[in-house]
């Protein structure tokens, strides 16, 4: 039996064309939220999760920080997909029959200057995979869709213009959750220690807590805050180094990390990926 990979979204999704790439051996299971594709995991629906962190262009995915803690899951590996923007519309369809386009709403200003030469107008969609489903069954002439080419694949659509995004360097970060963390493996190209923490009511608190990192060589690629329960006084940091918790110098900065904080969780430890 193969294993299983839950994602959010429709069939065609950009979090299932990752599934494809990352992990092409794997059932991709579609879930309507980021919390039932965890709750997935978590009840041996999925052997693991593929969640969205942050994407080039619009920066941190809306909760997933706040999520990621208190799901029991684990991160054990990353991946790096370009969004690929592609017009989708009924077999037969030529370009300079399309008048609107239906989409999810980051995907169409990604996509202005396309639209505007053709003179398409762009409408809001909650998902640019369901919308490729609902054209295939309402089969609605002179209409498209923006969406993934495997969106199309799967809905029977037509790919009348790929790649129509404005700039060429969308990329969505993605990592994949399990429910155990492996801390045996080292990768070829290093490895990546990923934990959120919240540091002590004393002054200057990250200042010190942050200052083992510097002082002993460890690469911090991110440090994002964010509010714990809707409070102002509660932040709460996402962090990801360069390095491994067994590593010399990542054990003495997590020591002096640990001594400056009220908490602190590993989220995961996994090898980078290859695009870093």
């Amino acid at each position: 039996m193969s294993q299983r990979i839950a994602f959010q979204g429709e069939p065609g999704a950009y979090s299932h064309e990752a599934c494809r790439k990352a992990r092409p051996n794997m059932e991709a299971v579609p879930c309507e939220t980021f919390e039932e594709v965890i709750a997935a995991v978590r009840d041996g629906r999925a052997d693991y999760a593929m969640l969205p962190v942050e994407n080039s262009t619009y920066g941190r995915v809306a909760d997933i920080h706040r999520l990621l803690p208190e799901s029991g899951l684990y991160i054990v590996d990353e991946a790096f997909v370009r969004v690929r923007i592609n017009l989708l519309a009924l077999p037969g369809t030529k370009l300079e029959d399309v008048h609107t386009v239906r989409a999810h709403l980051v995907l169409l200003p990604q996509s202005a200057s396309f639209l505007k030469t053709h003179g398409i107008k762009g409408h809001a969609a909650a998902d640019s995979a369901g919308a490729a489903a609902e054209l295939a069954k309402h089969k609605t002439a002179g209409e498209g869709v923006l969406a993934s080419a495997l969106a199309g694949e799967i809905y029977g659509l037509d790919v009348l213009a790929r790649d129509i995004e404005d700039h060429g360097h969308n990329t969505t970060r993605f990592v994949i959750m399990g429910r155990e963390m492996d801390l045996t493996r080292r990768g070829k190209l290093g490895m990546m220690t990923t934990f959120v923490f919240e540091v002590r009511n004393i002054p200057a608190a990250l200042y010190k807590a942050m200052g083992g990192f510097a002082t002993n060589g460890v690469n911090m690629t991110k440090l994002e805050s964010y509010m714990v329960d809707g409070s102002f006084t509660a932040t709460r940091f996402y962090a990801d180094i360069d390095g491994h918790p067994d590593d010399e110098n990542v054990r003495l900065a997590m020591e002096e990390l640990d001594y400056f904080t009220s908490y602190l969780n590993i989220l995961g430890v996994y090898p980078a990926d290859r695009v870093r």
